[in-house]
């Protein structure tokens, strides 16, 4: 773990993966297990947290401030980028990944790996799916959009409902919007197997090595940067997750 300044690296190449999404390639591979994150430094606008998409590349989707200034960079740019932190994901056994939108990030080094044996990827639209190509080669891809433009239509939940047993896997991996999470988890919980799931919590941060509090969990305290961002269903049980998390300044705003 690296827990020191920013590595600055010199973007190398930029990918357009759909029309929100852009990956972002650099001239320094991290060494990484899949779903651990970074905190990325804008110059002059602000770090964030962000998972790695592949020991070299950051995949980002325009949300805010920073991470519309990183659609921005171009070739040649420097940025500054702390880690790897947090745990990662630990498969054991058949594993099934799940994810929503962005989320598909941190997922794709754990495809890739050749440990997962399904994968459901979902997108508001056939135009949003996120490496749609490289998770066919490598897993049995299941798609699901909201609009119906692309595989099933609807979220993922629904191709869990009608085509997926959970209890045949023993982990299943998730990562997505933490209402789509919840609804997995719930699931889980209904199987008697919620201690199968690994779900990767996004959060606040300003640190991301434990030390300002900001990404803490109500109730029991549980830090996303150093004890996450991964999380197994049953660690988060009857937790603040599904229900809210925190702002900038603390306030609780719906997840």
């Amino acid at each position: 773990m690296h827990d020191g300044m920013p590595v600055v690296v010199t973007v190398t190449g930029v990918i357009d993966e759909t029309p929100t999404i852009r990956t972002i390639r650099f001239d320094h591979p991290f060494t990484i297990r899949p779903g651990q994150f970074c905190m990325v430094w804008v110059p002059g606008v602000d770090e964030v947290p962000m998972g790695f998409s592949s020991p070299d590349t950051i995949t980002v989707q325009r949300v805010g401030e920073a991470t519309a200034a990183l659609t921005s960079f171009a070739v040649g740019d420097k940025l500054g980028i702390r880690g790897p932190f947090g745990n990662g994901f630990s498969p054991e056994g058949r594993v099934l990944a799940i994810a929503g939108g962005v989320g598909v990030a941190p997922l794709l080094p754990l495809a890739e790996a050749g440990v997962v044996e399904t994968f459901i990827l979902g997108a508001r639209t056939a135009a949003e799916l996120t490496f749609a190509t490289p998770l066919a080669a490598c897993a049995d891809l299941r798609i699901a959009t909201d609009d119906g433009t692309a595989g099933y239509h609807g979220f993922v939940t629904g191709i869990i409902d009608e085509e997926i047993d959970l209890s045949s896997y023993d982990t299943i991996c998730v990562c997505g919007p933490e209402m789509m999470m919840k609804g997995i988890l719930d699931r889980l919980i209904a199987a008697g197997i919620a201690g199968r799931g690994q779900f990767s919590l996004h959060r606040y941060m300003k640190c991301g090595v434990g030390v300002c509090g900001s990404c803490s969990i109500d109730p029991a305290g549980l830090r996303v940067c150093k004890d996450g961002p991964v999380f197994t269903g049953d660690q988060i049980l009857d937790s603040e997750f599904g229900v809210y998390s925190r702002d900038a300044s603390g306030r609780r705003k719906r997840p």
